[in-house]
């Protein structure tokens, strides 16, 4: 007998994460750029998640989750995989409620991530993103430990919790047009589109990936999820196979489009936020601006709501960025 696949989260589930989350995460700043907009000859509106908690949207979604979990698997503990944001989003969130995590992370996440993660108190096991799985490592491991797994988009009060970035957006920013989102498993972009069909119902919600892991793209060309092989992108929040059942399920639904663009487009986007915004962004957390930039959507005289995703780099990794 399969497992009963948890229901799709509403537009009350990100209400109700917002409660949850209130006075726990960041209220992210909105900021403008007068140079973005004479570039795209639109008003650009960018909502800061690398000023959100640990770095990253992935904290909203974390604690969200984690604080709905009884005493005893409060007791238990968290297991996550992850390549970096949702890892340290997990930790966090544990410390914060006093419970043990254990993290599944690539070899290769960057070093900074890594040692966050360690620092705020979790466990972290490392394994090989080209030639192991992931999913099966963690749900080997939680089943040892008797830990709960909590996967870093595919579940509905981490979708829900992810949705309070785009709540919050649209409640200081009415109006808006477009709202561009990066674009990995889809657990942002699905939250996103819960609170944008319900508080900006004509806004066009469009989804930025990776150009070599466009595995959403694909999915929604096909009709159904598509697994593409690990892709190799600066974009290493985006390195995602497939998007999940519960996201593809939203995202398929609501999306306005999906577009993707070029590593090189990013580095671009990232040496933007250094230079005019005085902002750190990660490559994943850029890919919302390079999208806009480069969708070929005429974006003139509209309103465009940027999600700036995350922060977390590693500063020798960032200054070959900036240098190239």
């Amino acid at each position: 007998m399969e497992p009963t696949r948890p229901a799709l989260p509403t537009y009350d589930d990100v209400l109700g994460a917002a409660r949850r989350l209130q006075g726990i995460a960041h209220r992210t700043p909105v900021l403008r750029s007068s140079t973005a907009d004479e570039r795209l000859g639109a008003q650009l509106f960018f909502k800061c998640e690398n000023l959100q908690r640990m770095g990253a949207f992935k904290f909203r979604g974390a604690y969200n989750t984690l604080v709905q979990l009884d005493a005893a698997q409060r007791e238990r503990g968290v297991l996550a995989f992850s390549s970096g944001n949702h890892a340290q989003a997990i930790a966090l969130s544990a410390r914060l409620l006093d419970m043990p995590a254990v993290i599944v992370m690539p070899e290769d996440a960057p070093a900074s991530k890594m040692a966050a993660t360690r620092e705020y108190g979790a466990q972290v096991v490392t394994y090989d993103r080209f030639n192991e799985d992931r999913e099966a490592i963690s749900r080997r491991l939680a089943a040892e430990r008797g830990m709960v797994l909590v996967p870093p988009f595919d579940h509905p009060h981490v979708i829900a919790g992810q949705g309070t970035a785009a709540l919050e957006l649209l409640q200081d920013v009415p109006g808006l047009d477009y709202l561009f989102v990066c674009l990995g498993g889809g657990g942002l972009l699905s939250g996103c589109l819960l609170a944008a069909q319900h508080l900006a119902p004509s806004c066009k919600v469009v989804g930025v990936e990776p150009e070599a892991g466009n595995d959403v793209q694909q999915s929604l060309q096909a009709g159904h999820i598509v697994h593409i092989p690990t892709p190799h992108t600066i974009a290493d929040g985006a390195q995602s196979q497939a998007p999940g059942t519960l996201t593809f399920a939203i995202i398929q639904r609501l999306v306005h489009g999906v577009v993707t663009v070029a590593d090189a487009q990013l580095v671009q986007a990232l040496r933007f936020f250094a230079e005019r915004m005085k902002m750190v962004v990660e490559p994943t957390g850029a890919l919302a601006f390079a999208g806009a930039e480069h969708t070929g959507a005429d974006l003139r005289g509209a309103r465009v709501g940027v999600v700036v995703s995350g922060g977390n780099v590693d500063l020798p990794r960032y200054a070959r960025f900036l240098a190239d």
